[in-house]
């Protein structure tokens, strides 16, 4: 008796280790499927129900252990998606493109619909009517009972839709490609959250009022996996790397340069990233910070002559993590007013790049956000207006928000003044990140380097929002330039713009003294090396 419940706790012990770090796609259960042909999915309140095209059956399963419980024929000659309408099951048929409402005790059928679409595949009931999504035209549709046609329909995510459901808010969605779940919003088909699914072949999904479950066509198996959970972020891909920031000046003519200040952004530790350590090629400088707070190395020269070059150089040794935030909408505030005022404050102030007080400025935040009072909402219509009417163009200089709103090209620098601008107009705190970036080898250098915004969202903090990095037709892409980072990027500056050191130069900024006739060239550049252990 006494081994038996040694056995027991270490069970509990071993299922709550499981569910630390845990994180929407995380696996709680995994069980063998019934069939190797599975397909769709969904929950009846009580068991889980697992359609098999080959099997030519629909399968009633036991959630507890996996063990099925009993079964009855498919409608059709292919099943695959399954719903659950609180008293009938639905399954749409893929050889007559038919969707079937079945008895589940005996599995006669009660009503038949058309299917619309080229290929029909998951299906979903969300407490009115039913939604189908097609594999082949990779869109979700909402259907008419009444006939079967779609009253309502969008582009899924990414490049082929699977599985389908709805957990009392949101539809989710598989992708066979790219192995990921997404949860999107069914009023417009954005996608909110992205994550891993659970195996490489992810198809039907279903969710039982806590968890979500999905069957994986390659692995044959059922997994109960995490919707939500107190962890706001995933790390993943961590690579331990070198950076070597070089700011070169060179002076030609036949004066000096009577003075130079070299300010560099010295990178801090962030969620994805760990500083292991820091050093600059002297000992003389001085260590700052701005209004910001960014910590700023200065370095100061005086009387340098005709092709001397002066070289300020600092080295990172860093592990960076690409980085997944998990924003769920309704956890990320009600009200600006949920925001810290301390936030609120500092970061809703005007600048020269912004223009908040421009009438434009003010008109087009007001036009664009309208009554929303949620900050995720706030942000997510600046974000999308922003990705739209804006094109990557380098004009040369870095103009102000109306005139790059008003021209519609912009570089990465201009993007983000017109989206912190807009932010900022409607009350919603908003700064940048400049980093050094990996590009393509990881032994590389960069001479371009890369800015992007950043919002506060109550309950989560700072979080990356790139509409630059959003201008992609995909669903799937421009959510993932919302609360996501790959690991290409040593984020070196924080601030809110037009820093006493910095101005509104990020990485690096300079003042210098001339004498007349004297020409200066400067030049920047990152080296990556990765580290060796």
């Amino acid at each position: 008796m006494l081994l038996k419940k040694i056995k027991i706790n270490m069970l509990m012990l071993f299922v709550l280790a499981g569910l630390l770090n845990a994180y929407p796609g995380k696996v709680v259960k995994k069980y063998p499927a019934p069939g190797k042909f599975c397909t769709g999915l969904t929950f009846d309140g009580r068991h889980l129900w697992l359609a098999d095209y080959k099997a030519d059956k629909i399968f009633k399963i036991n959630p507890a252990d996996g063990k099925t419980i009993s079964s009855i024929p498919s409608p059709g000659f292919w099943p695959l998606g399954l719903a659950w309408d609180g008293k009938y099951l639905w399954n749409v048929d893929k050889i007559q493109k038919k969707i079937f409402q079945i008895d589940p005790q005996n599995g006669r059928i009660v009503n038949v619909l058309e299917a619309p679409g080229v290929q029909p595949q998951g299906l979903t009931w969300d407490g009115q009517t039913l939604w189908l999504s097609d594999s082949k035209k990779n869109r979700i549709y909402q259907l008419d009972l009444s006939d079967g046609t779609a009253v309502k329909r969008f582009d899924a995510p990414a490049k082929r839709v699977q599985g389908l459901t709805f957990d009392g808010k949101y539809l989710w969605c598989t992708d066979r490609y790219k192995d990921e779940l997404y949860m999107v919003d069914s009023a417009n088909g954005e996608v909110l959250l992205v994550a891993d699914a659970p195996g490489p072949y992810a198809r039907g999904l279903a969710w039982d009022g806590k968890f979500l479950w999905n069957v994986d066509y390659q692995s044959d198996s059922l997994c109960q996996i995490i919707r939500q959970d107190d962890e706001n972020y995933r790390l993943t891909k961590t690579r331990s790397t070198q950076v070597t920031f070089t700011h070169q000046v060179k002076v030609y003519g036949h004066g000096e340069m009577k003075s130079l200040d070299t300010y560099i952004a010295i990178p801090e530790n962030l969620a994805q990233q760990k500083i292991k350590q820091i050093s600059f090629s002297t000992k003389n400088f001085l260590r700052k910070q701005d209004h910001w707070n960014q910590p700023i190395a200065v370095f100061n020269y005086q009387n340098i002559g005709s092709n001397k070059p002066v070289e300020s150089v600092m080295t990172v040794d860093v592990e960076i993590s690409a980085i997944r935030y998990f924003i769920f909408p309704d956890k990320a505030g009600k009200k600006l007013t949920d925001i810290p005022s301390k936030i609120l404050r500092l970061y809703t102030t005007n600048g020269s790049k912004y223009k908040t007080d421009d009438p434009y400025i003010r008109d087009l935040a007001k036009n664009i956000v309208g009554d929303e009072i949620r900050p995720y909402w706030i942000a997510r219509k600046i974000f999308n207006y922003v990705r739209k009417h804006l094109e990557y163009k380098l004009e040369g200089g870095w103009n102000v928000a109306p005139v790059v709103l008003q021209r519609g090209t912009g570089s990465c620098s201009e993007y983000t003044f017109s989206f912190i601008a807009l932010a900022r107009a409607a009350g919603l705190p908003a700064r940048y990140v400049g980093a050094i970036v990996v590009r393509g080898d990881d032994a590389s250098l960069d001479d371009v380097f890369h800015r992007w915004p950043e919002i506060y969202l109550p309950n989560y903090g700072w979080i990356p929002i790139d509409p630059q990095g959003g201008d992609k037709p995909s669903p799937r892409d421009q959510a993932l330039a919302i609360g996501d980072l790959s690991n290409r990027f040593l984020i070196t500056t924080q601030g809110g713009g037009d820093s006493e050191y910095l101005g509104w130069y990020y990485n690096y900024n300079q003042k210098y003294v001339l004498e007349p006739k004297v020409k200066v060239e400067i030049q920047t550049f990152g080296e990556w090396e990765p580290l060796k252990n």
